[in-house]
């Protein structure tokens, strides 16, 4: 059978947990059930964080039942190591606690304990729709945080260089001397070893302070073709927008280093810019 890898993600809330904990874990569950598994997320008893962990296994399927591995045994892993541990670092560090450092948690907890004929490739940690961390498996010295941020801006798609004829012809309606315009996605992508004093790669509000100086006050609210001085003699192609992005954040991240770009201009529709390889 040939390799192949599956990902498998769980949801959970965490309030549950320090309550099951607090109470004992089955007189707890009689007394709140989870009643609302088939709506997405779990259910929750107060208000506090839910997260989203993910792991990718990699290995060769069983020739008879075709799985790598049964997603259930899967399930209670990421869950009897994840949830305990997210709700003992919140519990002991609060607001303190980082993604970086609970995620290198949960790996070393459940790298081990994977399901036989398989081994975890990657984990990766959501605390917010926006915001993920990721570990992969032979560099887990090393976190990739990624950050989602968004701006509105029009363009048209032009080439000086050909026709009008053969611009209209290639880029259709997005060739409208007026422009039309997108909200776009920008997932900014950086790499590094956490700092060892504070957990973090680079704190989030420093993350977050240099993209919009350098990316979401440039672009947003304008006319990429007329207003912006990147795109004044470039052609504003999603493709181009990753290539200029990554260009105005590439050695801005206070020693982490910048991963990828990724420029969604529609929901069905991204580019990705992962910088130049340097020459062998």
């Amino acid at each position: 059978m040939p390799t192949v890898r599956l990902m498998r993600e769980v949801r959970f809330s965490i309030d549950r947990d320090w309550a099951a904990a607090a109470h004992g874990a089955e007189g707890f569950e009689r007394a709140h059930p989870i009643t609302n598994s088939w709506g997405g997320w779990p259910s929750a008893v107060g208000i506090a964080p839910y997260l989203v962990l993910r792991a990718v296994v990699e290995g060769r399927p069983d020739p008879v039942t075709g799985y790598l591995v049964n997603i259930r045994e899967l399930d209670v892993l990421l869950r009897e190591q994840g949830i305990p541990l997210a709700a003992q670092h919140l519990r002991e560090r609060g607001v303190r606690t980082t993604g970086e450092t609970l995620l290198r948690a949960i790996w070393t907890a459940t790298t081990a304990q994977v399901p036989a004929g398989a081994t975890m490739r990657a984990l990766e940690l959501r605390p917010t729709p926006t915001l993920r961390y990721e570990l992969r498996a032979g560099a887990t010295d090393m976190i990739r945080m990624t950050q989602s941020f968004e701006f509105s801006a029009a363009h048209r798609l032009h080439v000086p260089a050909l026709s009008e004829e053969e611009n209209r012809r290639f880029f259709g309606k997005c060739n409208n001397p007026n422009g039309h315009g997108h909200n776009y996605l920008v997932e900014v992508t950086i790499e590094g070893r956490p700092h060892p004093a504070t957990g973090c790669l680079l704190p989030l509000p420093r993350l977050e302070q240099i993209v919009k100086e350098r990316v979401i006050d440039r672009l947003d609210h304008t006319h990429l073709n007329r207003d912006t001085r990147e795109f004044a003699s470039l052609n504003p192609s999603v493709e181009n927008i990753a290539i200029v992005v990554w260009g105005l954040l590439d050695g801005q991240f206070d020693g982490a280093q910048l991963d990828c770009v990724r420029v969604w201009e529609t929901p069905k529709t991204y580019a990705e810019y992962r910088g130049e390889k340097p020459a062998m």
